[in-house]
């Protein structure tokens, strides 16, 4: 495996989905619902699609692979591969064109590369441990936070709503690997989701560019968050590119409000 170009194959396999899927963009054949994934959510066939497409390819490299649809594939590697074929498909099926490939790659529990692909502008973000984070091929970091200016992606099922009247700005743009692209390149402050409802291969990309990019990533009791090899696992996270955001947001958790 020490040949392997990660960064070839995630833009390989992000570009052949794109050719099979973007014809279907916004369409009710996108959103056929074809059966379940692994957690019991419905899958559509613009999933299976573009899964079986990352799924032939990871296969012939003989690595684990991690994916929302099929759950975990144990090809008996020491590397392990975690996707979400197309993060936002509701918004692909609803024709919004907030969507993305995440690609992951462990080797045993140890993170060495993320890719995102945002299918869209076409923007490919890198994460390379120790490296550094990437929008494509030019370095990326978070921004600074400025006070009475924040802008955070929020997620919640009515927790931590006081959390609204702190901050300036809250968004919902429906995925969250692309929210995390966005942490990392500086256009968000922070991505918090406290539904208990993201899993590994929503995030797992998504984790490391931000981090790698400078952003701290805890889960809702601010330590850090362990991205675990599975697709059934659901998870809080709050990412942030500031301490002081951070302890902010934790104290209205820990508030309730």
């Amino acid at each position: 495996m020490m040949d392997v170009v990660w960064s070839e194959v995630a833009l390989n396999v992000a570009k052949e989905i794109e050719r099979a899927i973007m014809p279907l963009f916004g369409t009710k054949k996108a959103a056929e619902v074809i059966g379940e994934n692994v957690s019991g959510d419905t899958t559509e066939y613009v999933d299976k699609v573009s899964e079986n497409i990352a799924l032939s390819r990871l296969n012939a490299l003989g690595v684990n692979v991690v994916s929302e649809e099929i759950g975990f594939v144990d090809n008996g590697s020491e590397y392990t591969v975690i996707i979400d074929p197309i993060d936002g498909s509701y918004n692909f099926v609803s024709g919004i064109p907030v969507f993305a490939f995440s690609f992951a790659v462990f080797r045993k529990k140890k993170p060495i590369y993320g890719a995102i692909y945002e299918f869209m502008p076409k923007n490919f973000y890198e994460g390379i441990p120790g490296e550094g984070a990437f929008m494509n091929g030019r370095k990326i970091q978070v921004r600074k936070l400025e006070r009475g200016k924040e802008a955070l992606s929020f997620y919640t099922r009515g927790r931590c709503m006081g959390l609204i009247r702190k901050v300036k700005r809250v968004r919902v743009l429906g995925a969250i690997a692309v929210e995390l692209s966005y942490l990392a390149k500086g256009a968000l402050d922070g991505v918090l989701d406290i539904r208990n409802y993201v899993r590994t291969t929503d995030i797992a990309a998504g984790v490391l560019i931000a981090r790698e990019a400078g952003a701290i990533v805890t889960d809702e009791n601010g330590k850090k968050l362990e991205v675990r090899l599975n697709a059934t696992d659901k998870t809080n996270i709050i990412a942030v590119n500031d301490r002081r955001l951070l302890e902010i947001i934790l104290e209205e958790i820990k508030n309730g409000a």
